[in-house]
């Protein structure tokens, strides 16, 4: 695989930011160790996308990966676009022909002792302080069941490595919604400090929930009967089935709504749920109820809206 960034990704360099994170999204969900256990050349794949989306998908980074100023690995370059050497004064080695231009007398040329430029000794100063650099943030992805991102849940996310990483899924988490955890990424260099761990949160769809905004959806099968003559039916809620009352001569797609049975929302009340009732005919129409309607047809027609 190429150690250029975008071609591990798989896009151009004038790709957007939304081109890119779909890219990293495809490829991540194709080589995530969850999806290939045991497969090596899909977990370094994976590591390497990782790597690669983490500068591309930080617009600095990327930035300052454009203009040779980072390599691959996000490890800032010496002078001159070279990378730096170990034992070394940085950015030359013994056989560099830049040899004689030291950073002192780099920072020496540039600034001199003009009044105001901070002179000779404060370029010399801060040419021996060296680079703190922070560390990498890595991106993850957690599948989740939809009941788990409506109470919240602990879960461990599996790393490339084989490592483990635990977090804490706040209650009404949205889909897609990225945790960060600090300093859970890439150790820093030089002294600088570790990146943050970056968790995109997937969840899974429920046969009967659906999300909207802060309020929950739901379709609600009825029998003919307990939509002419009226009932108490049990629904389905997020947190325990309740009892709902159906008037009598309820139509199908007639929408209920219950009251704080929807998701927390920030201001810390809830939304609600909104059920729709559905009429379901029996498998079978026996003649007693063919009798019946065909009857009740002939004295009772009506218009239902058709056009």
């Amino acid at each position: 695989m190429s150690d250029n960034l975008y071609d591990i990704l798989g896009v151009t360099r004038r790709a957007t930011e939304d081109e890119i994170r779909l890219a990293f999204r495809r490829l991540a969900k194709e080589h995530h160790p969850d999806v290939n256990a045991g497969n090596a050349a899909s977990a370094e794949k994976f590591k390497k996308i990782t790597a690669a989306n983490d500068i591309l998908g930080d617009s600095e980074k990327r930035r300052l990966y454009d203009a040779g100023e980072i390599d691959a690995k996000g490890d800032p370059r010496g002078p001159f676009g070279r990378p730096r050497q170990g034992g070394a004064p940085r950015g030359r080695t013994q056989a560099d022909p830049f040899d004689d231009m030291s950073f002192t007398n780099i920072f020496s040329d540039v600034f001199g002792n003009r009044p105001g430029a901070g002179g000779f000794a404060g370029a010399r100063g801060a040419a021996g302080r060296g680079f703190a650099v922070r560390g990498q943030d890595l991106r993850y992805s957690l599948d989740i069941d939809f009941l788990e991102a409506m109470s919240g849940a602990k879960k461990r996310v599996t790393l490339p490595d084989g490592g483990s990483l635990d977090l804490t899924v706040p209650e009404a988490v949205a889909d897609n919604q990225v945790l960060r955890l600090k300093g859970r990424g890439a150790p820093g260099q030089g002294g600088g400090e570790a990146g943050d761990a970056l968790v995109e949160i997937r969840i899974k769809a429920h046969p009967q929930f659906k999300r909207q905004g802060d309020d929950i959806l739901v379709e609600l099968p009825i029998t003919i009967d307990e939509a002419v003559l009226g009932a108490k039916v049990e629904v389905p809620t997020v947190t325990g089935r309740v009892q709902l009352t159906i008037p009598k001569g309820t139509s199908s797609g007639k929408t209920f709504r219950l009251k704080g049975k929807g998701v927390k929302t920030k201001s810390g009340g809830n939304g609600d749920e909104l059920v729709t009732v559905r009429i379901v005919l029996p498998d079978e129409i026996d003649e007693s109820l063919s009798y019946f309607f065909s009857e009740w047809r002939q004295k009772h027609s009506y218009d239902p809206g058709r056009k």
